[in-house]
């Protein structure tokens, strides 16, 4: 299975300090939502070194230093890589788990180019996902038909559709909610969408270095082709994809805007997302 480093007593501080949380939460389902979703309106998610050609590396002391130190985003193997390494920290039993994503109607099977964590309580499993850029996946119950709702009013769904091994997987998760609210991929604001499949099996850490490896180099990867930046309102989300900007809060109008200059790029990055590009790197996307 992916080997786990506990975090030091400061790196869990200065994670607590990065998502915005006083103290550590109760070691229970309502604690695991109270960090997953300080951790999704703190921490953007964002595939810039993908398109910089810089390269990803999801191990630990590197997940930390990128998202916490160094204060940037991430896409999902690092995303969850830390979140499963400060769960660890702070008292909750997990391991990560990989899984296809099925949000835009891919040709299926899509490979497992995403992850996510499993979270053990006494009697009880649950799913929680600080990294999957789409849209807000609450933590859920690992249940047959077990539902959740989000803070933009998106309501979710797992559906136990097969057994470990079976293609695209063993559950899978649906939503139903404002398209505005995702990265631009959902088609529907009333019908279920799907969003990714996953089982349950042990995953090493030579699977997460496979997936990632094609998440950030294959031709055909999201990553390789869009620029991709995302990060959760209490009441909404905020997505940046290549020149596009959208705005979504429960009860408001939708700010929709296309980017025209390179300034105005590095404007909405910092204010938007807390993200600092120089001029040469914004050039070097080849957005403009």
């Amino acid at each position: 299975m992916s080997t786990q480093q506990k975090p030091s007593e400061p790196q869990k501080s200065a994670y607590l300090a990065r998502i915005g949380l006083s103290e550590p939460p109760e070691t229970g389902p309502a604690g695991l939502a109270m960090v997953q979703a300080a951790h999704r309106r703190s921490i953007p998610f964002e595939n810039l070194d993908v398109r910089l050609g810089r390269g990803i590396a999801c191990d630990t002391s590197s997940a930390f230093a990128k998202l916490v130190t160094a204060k940037r985003g991430g896409y999902c193997f690092e995303h969850n890589r830390l979140l499963a390494d400060m769960l660890s920290a702070l008292g909750f039993a997990n391991r990560l788990l990989l899984a296809r994503v099925l949000l835009g109607s891919p040709p299926a099977p899509t490979p497992r180019t995403h992850c996510l964590v499993l979270v053990d309580f006494a009697g009880e499993q649950w799913i929680a996902d600080a990294g999957f850029g789409g849209a807000y996946a609450p933590p859920m119950l690992l249940a047959d038909g077990a539902r959740a709702m989000s803070g933009d009013g998106a309501e979710h769904r797992l559906t136990r559709i097969g057994s470990d091994g079976d293609l695209p997987g063993s559950w899978l998760l649906e939503r139903k909610g404002p398209r505005l609210a995702t990265d631009g991929r959902a088609a529907s604001d009333d019908a279920w969408e799907p969003q990714f499949a996953f089982d349950t099996a042990q995953v090493a850490d030579a699977d997460l270095a496979l997936g990632n490896h094609w998440a950030a180099t294959h031709p055909t990867s999201r990553f390789t082709n869009a620029t991709v930046i995302s990060l959760c309102l209490p009441d909404g989300f905020t997505s940046l994809v290549d020149r596009k900007l959208t705005v979504w809060r429960m009860g408001h109008d939708a700010e929709r805007l296309t980017l025209e200059t390179p300034a105005q790029y590095a404007a909405v990055l910092q204010e938007r997302f807390g993200l600092s590009l120089d001029s040469a790197e914004i050039g070097r996307l080849a957005l403009f």
